[in-house]
């Protein structure tokens, strides 16, 4: 096995330097001060008041862009959306404004399963991702036919009440293709009446 020179002039073997996995990679990073899973955490429950509200804003912006022909209004959206499904509602604009602002003034609240709405978050993200890479290589009637698109899966959302990203995770969940365990409330009724 080959060797490595640690700085403060220690050798050791390259399976000793291998990275830790599972519980030694977690205790690593509390010991180094950050814990990853709390950075890419998501919540679970989510508020369906709160994530209808934040696909209302994505309609409302997406709509605006494609009204004004504004590019950026596009990169702008798939940010928003890469936010979200890396970090939850916790550094996202409308997310914030969503979850602190607008949804608290309902005075309700519905919890559902998060996973799925990360999931519809996931697929959000590849679609505006996919429309700006679409503008900028010059594809623009392409682009904004993707952006109509994802208009009207939010709009689904926002409106009606039905999450088509939600349903697509639900149907691959089903099929095997996402483990159950990932969303236990989604396998079990019991657990999403309570």
């Amino acid at each position: 096995m080959g060797k490595l020179l640690v700085t403060d002039s220690t050798t050791v073997t390259a399976a000793d330097a291998a990275p830790a996995t599972g519980a030694a990679t977690a205790a690593v990073n509390r010991r180094a001060g950050v814990d990853w899973g709390k950075v890419f955490e998501f919540p679970n429950p989510v508020n369906e008041y709160a994530a209808r509200i934040t696909a209302a804003l994505v309609v409302v912006l997406a709509a605006v862009t494609l009204l004004t022909g504004w590019d950026w209004g596009v990169a702008v959206i798939a940010g928003g959306f890469w936010l979200r499904v890396l970090f939850g509602p916790r550094i996202s604009p409308l997310a914030q404004l969503s979850v602190k602002v607008l949804a608290p003034r309902l005075g309700r609240s519905k919890l559902v399963p998060g996973p799925p709405k990360r999931f519809a978050q996931g697929i959000g993200a590849a679609m505006s991702t996919a429309a700006a890479l679409l503008l900028a290589a010059g594809l623009a009637p392409a682009a904004w036919t993707l952006l109509t698109v994802l208009v009207l899966a939010a709009s689904l959302e926002a409106f009606a009440g039905f999450c088509l990203g939600c349903a697509i995770f639900g149907f691959l969940q089903r099929r095997g293709l996402i483990p159950e365990d990932v969303c236990e409330a989604c396998n079990n009724i019991t657990l999403r009446r309570s």
